[in-house]
């Protein structure tokens, strides 16, 4: 009976160590996976963001491929104005 309740503790002690080393210090642990998640989460963000950004950039180079396009986006961006026409900039911050 001794010699089996022996092997029982020694059998529940190797487990909880292989559960430890398994969790904390092995190269694929729950602990790296958990962080790699989050990388992946964040990269995906970032993926997401640039493709919005490529869009808004697409937009703007096939407005600027027109002539109107051009003008407006001069007028808009650097305040460039036509002779004899006057600007006024309104700041609303």
């Amino acid at each position: 009976m001794k010699k089996i309740l022996l092997n029982n503790r020694i059998s529940f002690i190797i487990i909880i160590i292989f559960s430890i080393w398994m969790i904390f210090f092995d190269s694929n642990s729950l602990t790296n996976h958990i962080n790699l998640n989050k990388k992946i989460l964040q990269l995906e963000m970032d993926k997401k963001y640039y493709i919005e950004e490529i869009n808004k950039d697409s937009i703007t180079l096939e407005n600027l491929k027109t002539e109107s396009g051009i003008e407006k986006f001069a007028r808009e961006k650097y305040f460039m104005k036509k002779k004899n026409e006057e600007i006024f900039i309104i700041d609303n911050k």
